[in-house]
């Protein structure tokens, strides 16, 4: 990727700075008559679709986190300490693992023989 340097102006344009000294103007590259254009329909269109598409990647996530265990969903929900069906309900999307679950869910990702090792019970 080619750096390139900028100066935002006082009139609040960004300028392009040439090897000379010189600046040439960016043109603006957002398109505002579809910005202005848009409704809040779409905007509500949008969300959803993007409240899905988080939903999915949480729900790859999850599966990701338990296959790199090696652990069916039954083995993992019981070394969690979950109902399984908690762990169906990420892996599928129809919720979101939170707050300590996202934590250890995090740990088992990065250290998951230490986790599964703080897990076993004495």
């Amino acid at each position: 990727m080619t750096r390139v340097k900028a100066r935002l102006r006082e009139d609040g344009r960004v300028a392009r700075l040439l090897a000379d000294g010189s600046e040439a103007p960016v043109a603006p590259q957002a398109d505002w008559s579809r910005i202005d254009a848009t409704t809040e329909d779409d905007i509500a269109r949008h969300q959803t679709e993007d409240d899905a598409e988080a939903r999915e990647d949480a729900a790859a996530w999850a599966r990701h986190v338990r296959h790199k265990v090696g652990l069916s969903q039954d083995a993992f929900a019981a070394r969690l300490g979950l109902p399984v069906a908690t762990v169906r309900n990420w892996e599928q999307g129809k919720r979101l693992p939170r707050g300590p679950a996202r934590a250890l869910l995090r740990i088992l990702a990065k250290a998951p023989e230490a986790a599964l090792a703080a897990l076993t019970p004495d």
